[in-house]
């Protein structure tokens, strides 16, 4: 019998809240408010605030913070615009903070 594979999901440190997947995960590479982020294709069970521009390592951005759905913890942001060509494949991407996310049962 083949071994199931099953999902190995990231949560919210504070209350466990299902945010995102490892198979997600683009880059682990990246710098965050408080440390070092994961980029991810997509997220769930979260809120987004405002959209702002911000100036980042990478140059200017639109981006909008990401707030867990059940607890409101500040999780990292959703790039919506980038305005430098190179930077365009972080549209639509998410950054989460790693020690604002935990692995689940792996």
């Amino acid at each position: 019998m083949a071994d199931v594979i099953r999902p190995r999901p990231y949560s919210c440190y504070r209350c466990r809240n299902l945010v995102s997947c490892h198979d997600d995960i683009i880059s682990k590479s990246f710098q965050a408010y408080n440390g070092r982020a994961f980029l991810f294709s997509h997220a769930m069970n979260i809120v987004l605030g405002q959209k702002r521009d911000q100036q980042l390592i990478t140059g200017l951005h639109t981006i909008a913070d990401v707030y867990c759905s059940d607890c409101g913890e500040l999780l990292g942001w959703k790039y919506e615009r980038a305005y430098e060509e190179s930077q365009k494949y972080k549209e639509g991407k998410f950054v989460l903070e790693k020690f604002k996310i935990v692995k689940e049962n792996w």
